[in-house]
């Protein structure tokens, strides 16, 4: 019997949002014999330590009962954290309006550097306040990259 990853997203996503907290994503990394199951939370003004305490509290008590992963495992909650990488095109919608820079397989007009805002992503494509430039779009398969930048 596999893991049901979908079952662990629906319980945790139950939890997440009873707290008026944003699922964020859900990862499970390892074997057998040592699996991390980590489930990222986020909140506008961040996340605090007892937020994930209290989800990690009540996510376990739900899996325990239900056992969609076979064999031991820990359990992680945490934050997105300030400098994530971002990759899905899930994260770079979720982070619409944060700092982030991405660096490009193939340079666009002789740069392969972008900072900026981020406008959201429709088509494939990643969209960026650049600043004086205003909005540009980068193709999601043409970043090597991609990062939330913190604002100071």
């Amino acid at each position: 019997m596999g893991v049901d990853l979908d079952k662990i997203r629906q319980v945790a996503e139950r939890v997440v949002t009873s707290e008026g907290l944003t699922l964020f994503d859900v990862e499970l990394k390892g074997n057998r014999s040592g699996q991390l199951l980590r489930i990222y939370i986020d909140k506008q003004g961040g996340v605090s330590h007892a937020d994930c305490q209290l989800v990690s509290e009540q996510v376990g008590a739900i899996l325990d009962v239900e056992d969609p992963i076979p064999g031991s495992y820990t359990l992680e909650v945490s934050s997105p954290g300030l400098n994530r990488e971002l990759v899905k095109p899930s994260e770079f919608a979720y982070f619409t309006g944060r700092r982030a820079r991405l660096v490009l397989r193939e340079a666009v007009g002789a740069q392969r550097v972008f900072e900026g805002k981020l406008a959201g992503f429709e088509d494939g494509r990643v969209r960026m306040d650049v600043g004086e430039a205003g909005v540009s779009e980068f193709e999601l398969a043409n970043i090597a990259k991609a990062k939330l930048v913190v604002e100071s």
